[in-house]
């Protein structure tokens, strides 16, 4: 059951490391641990080629500016009115 937590944890670290999300401390002892152990090195290797894959695969369509504004327009928040003393 150990194994299968420090799995689970290695692949949270390595998500976080490809998500950008961890410290730059954590980021070289991952890194290090990847230069260490060849099981490491290709849990990163899946993770990555399967985000390339997810993203020649999947197509965003794209938004018109007009919704783009109309959702701005939304959700701004009115200036407030002068204060007059």
């Amino acid at each position: 059951m150990g194994n299968t937590n420090n799995h689970q944890q290695l692949v949270q670290k390595v998500t976080m490391y490809l998500d950008n999300e961890l410290t730059k401390e954590a980021e070289m002892e991952l890194l290090k641990e990847i230069r260490r152990n060849p099981a490491y090195k290709e849990v990163l290797s899946k993770e990555q080629s399967f985000r390339e894959f997810l993203k020649s695969k999947i197509h965003r369509r794209k938004v018109s500016p007009a919704l783009i504004q109309s959702i701005k327009d939304k959700i701004r928040v009115p200036a407030p009115p002068n204060q007059q003393s």
